[in-house]
């Protein structure tokens, strides 16, 4: 009896799903810095090249984005006018909204990877391959539905040419470098929510729920600043869900649990 349930456990144990790609891709091992640098440089090069060389098709945009607007109205979840009229009528208000959407997109971002790099490396290439392939999924939405952001509608007011704020996308100097018509997924919240999950898994104590606060309030500020509409942070989160699932079906295990066979290494917490 235990030799049969011994074979039944060995057996149950190599039906085990342990991902598409090769052990020797898979195999625990400590990330190492430069590597990484190569993996992300390039991997941003190539996002920025690829989002900058779809063509723009304004036509197209402009009618995918008066869609959206119709279908939110239909739904009655088109209150985007009504808040970005509030946030542009206070200027302390919509600046502070410009350089929020302008900088932490790329501060915190980087910053949270660093982290896991240097406190939990036996999840860091997980989480990485999750926001590697948030950043493609959301090129591939880009070229397939081209769409023009709220600010460049009718109505709606855009905040950086209000109060010639800088950094942001919308400023004339930086968007005629930049394809203006890649709204739809937002890319900000898909970001923001991959730095929300990290935190919350892996840090401790009141630094979770400031994780989940940072992707809240990034969908605030998309739609105060007339950037994006609520179903781009809608299409941002389905990116993040796809991007989870397919880091699943590459490794066989979660972005945020460390390989099998991992052994702990030495300095480092393990995420929830």
């Amino acid at each position: 009896m235990a030799v049969t349930r011994a074979v039944k456990a060995s057996s149950g144990h190599r039906r085990r799903f342990s991902g598409l790609l090769p052990y020797a891709m898979l195999r625990p091992r400590r990330p190492r810095w430069w590597e990484e640098i190569l993996i992300i440089a390039f991997g941003y090069w190539m996002y920025t090249l690829g989002r900058n060389a779809i063509p723009t098709h304004p036509a197209v945009a402009f009618r995918h984005a008066r869609a959206i607007d119709d279908l939110q109205d239909r739904l009655h979840i088109g209150w985007e006018l009504t808040f970005n009229h509030f946030v542009a009528s206070h200027e302390w208000l919509a600046q502070g909204f410009d350089y929020y959407y302008a900088t932490l997109h790329f501060v915190l971002t980087p910053a949270t990877m660093i982290w896991l790099f240097l406190r939990k490396p036996d999840v860091y290439r997980g989480a990485r391959t999750v926001l590697v392939s948030i950043t493609l999924i959301a090129l591939l939405g880009f070229y397939l539905y081209p769409t023009a952001p709220p600010r460049l509608l009718p109505g709606y007011v855009d905040t950086v040419i209000k109060y010639h704020t800088w950094g942001s996308f919308a400023d004339p100097n930086i968007a005629e470098h930049s394809n203006q018509f890649a709204a739809m997924p937002s890319l900000h919240v898909g970001w923001a929510l991959w730095v929300g999950i990290a935190v919350f898994q892996c840090a401790q104590g009141r630094w979770r729920w400031l994780g989940l606060a940072y992707p809240m309030g990034t969908c605030v500020v998309i739609i105060g600043t007339a950037n994006h509409f609520g179903l781009d942070a809608v299409g941002g989160a389905l990116v993040v869900a796809l991007a989870f699932g397919l880091q699943y079906l590459l490794s066989g295990h979660g972005a945020f649990t460390p390989p099998r066979a991992a052994a702990p290494v030495a300095g480092s917490g393990a995420c929830e």
